[in-house]
C-alpha cells in the first residue's frame, strides 16, 4: 500500500509477548500500550485512592496512567515503550 506522503507501507513482523501470563501478539515496533489496546485490554491499572480504572491518557509519556511492570521493572510507561519478542508485562495494580 502506498501513502501519498509517507510512501510505501512496510510489512511488520508479528511478535509474541505475555500480559499477566496470557500470550498475546503484537506488531514489531509498536508500543506496549498500543499492543494491549489492539488485544482488547483497555484498563491498565486502577487509581490508588478511588480504585478507578485507568488506561492510556496522554500517550506521550507525561502522565502515569499506563504504568505497568515490564520484564521485572516496575512503573514502566507502556505508551512510550516498544513491545519486544518474549516481553512479560504485568498490570501494576492487579
Amino acid at each position: 500500500m502506498r501513502h501519498p506522503v509517507l510512501g510505501d507501507a512496510k510489512e511488520r513482523e508479528i511478535i509474541h509477548f505475555t500480559y499477566n501470563g496470557k500470550p498475546l501478539e503484537a506488531y514489531e515496533g509498536e508500543s506496549v500500550a498500543a499492543a494491549l489496546i489492539a488485544n482488547g485490554i483497555r484498563v491498565f491499572r486502577h487509581s490508588s485512592k478511588k480504585h478507578e480504572p485507568r488506561g492510556v491518557f496522554c500517550a506521550i509519556g507525561h502522565c502515569t496512567d499506563c504504568v505497568m511492570r515490564v520484564d521485572g521493572v516496575e512503573n514502566v510507561k507502556t505508551c512510550v515503550t516498544r513491545v519486544k519478542e518474549g516481553m512479560e508485562v504485568f498490570g501494576e495494580y492487579e
